[in-house]
């Protein structure tokens, strides 16, 4: 039998420690932790004593790791956005392979800086775009590359995101200011937009994006709303942004209240209001990030193509239309009620596709699927399907939206892809 190959984890947080992670512990065979680097005392103790790394294996910081002797054969690179850059660069010139969260940087320059590094170095760098190993993504993917809706004239994609999620992340959490973490339609849309190439099968041609902060804003807080939930706010019972209600309910003990504190008494929670970032009136942060943006694309076949993020949705979920010569395509992936439905022009019929079912695990099953996808890389069974350069277009996309949002252009992406890589 052979070993499994080792790991070292950059950032033990819900990413690291919870989604990726424990394919670790269902496939000790395949994959071992052998050591961490994680500042939090908890939660480095807690994956510690999970994946069994001795004392003089956890690290507070990634740079104590990258400081000794290549370790492991790969890092899973689960650190905030503002550190991929400066951590994956260090990993990669130690001759890491590494599996990396997207985004993969904050800027332009830093992301095409990491693929060129990752192939100068002969290292796979594979990029966390979960949702390409999902069940219902694969199969909506083979479903169009079949021909069974003739040529696709038409694509919308939503990304729904849910008011309470963009309240906790994008608001209140990590990624609500630019200058701090990413532009949203990166940090949240780079998937979207790696899917939309992946399904379309050809490149971007040119694109157009709008966007705003429109509804998170101090002009828009109710009147006399104080600066925290918890200082009495009078608007409390009437405000769907309530942190106590979000955080206080007992019953949860899973997301997002474990993003705001590991102790999960009422008392910590409340605690974690009263200091923390969590425990914010949405109308009275720092956060930057929009809470709404399109994106206009023309494919170079033609299709044309319309991407809607936003942060008002009553359901978390991605919804879509493809429209081709032969029949149309509804898809809804929201979980447990995850549905694609063909409606046939010739035959004026309508068809449920089965889709096979998930593992259990996060993003419909792509959080296990991508480390499986990864490991499969490593050991030499199969393709990687994320690599770098692949991923790399998504970004670009993104990056290039920011760019026709905020200068309102129309982007010529074979120009902007010539401009990206001579930075």
């Amino acid at each position: 039998m052979t070993q499994p190959i080792t790991a070292v984890l950059f950032g033990a947080g819900l990413r690291g420690a919870v989604a990726y992670a424990p394919y670790a512990l269902a496939h000790p065979d395949e994959l071992k932790f052998v050591a961490v680097a994680e500042p939090d005392p908890v939660r480095r103790a807690q994956f510690a004593e999970a994946h069994n790394i001795p004392p003089e294996r956890q690290y507070t910081t990634w740079e104590e790791v990258v400081a000794q002797p290549k370790m492991a054969d790969v890092v899973f690179n689960c650190t905030q956005d503002q550190m991929h850059y400066a951590s994956g660069l260090a990993a990669l010139k130690a001759g890491y392979d590494m599996l990396l969260e997207k985004p993969m940087a904050n800027t332009l320059a830093e992301t095409v800086a990491l693929v060129k590094t990752a192939e100068e170095n002969d290292c796979l760098l594979q990029i966390c775009h979960v949702l390409r190993t999902t069940p219902f993504f694969t199969t909506l993917n083979e479903i169009l590359r079949s021909g069974r809706l003739g040529d696709i004239v038409t694509v919308e994609h939503r990304e729904n995101v849910a008011y309470y999620h963009m309240a906790h992340s994008f608001v209140r959490g990590n990624w609500r200011n630019e200058t701090l973490s990413s532009p949203m339609i990166l940090a949240k849309c780079c998937h979207d937009l790696d899917l939309l190439v992946w399904n379309m099968g050809v490149p971007v041609k040119r694109l157009q994006s709008f966007g705003s902060l429109r509804h998170f804003r101090p002009e828009n807080a109710p009147e006399g709303a104080t600066l925290r939930c918890t200082d009495g706010c009078p608007a409390a019972e009437s405000c769907p942004f309530d942190a106590r209600r979000l955080y206080l309910n007992m019953s949860n003990e899973g997301w997002p209240v474990t993003a705001v504190t590991t102790d999960l008494s009422f008392e910590s929670r409340q605690k974690a209001l009263e200091t923390g970032p969590y425990g914010r009136c949405v109308y009275h942060t720092d956060n930057t990030v929009v809470d709404n943006q399109t994106v206009n694309m023309e494919f170079e076949d033609g299709t044309t193509v319309v991407l809607f993020m936003h942060g008002h949705s009553y359901l978390e979920g991605r919804t879509m239309r493809y429209d081709g010569t032969r029949a149309s395509l509804r898809g809804t992936f929201t979980g447990e009620s995850s549905k694609i439905e063909i409606h046939d022009h010739l035959t004026d019929t309508k068809e449920r596709v089965k889709i096979p079912t998930t593992d259990g695990t996060g993003h419909g099953g792509g959080d296990f699927g991508i480390v499986k996808s990864f490991v499969e890389a490593i050991n030499g069974s199969a393709t990687a399907i994320t690599d770098a350069r692949t991923s790399l277009e998504s970004h670009l996309m993104a990056f290039a939206a920011e760019e026709s949002r905020h200068q309102h252009s129309v982007i010529d992406m074979a120009e902007f892809r010539q401009r990206a890589e001579s930075i």
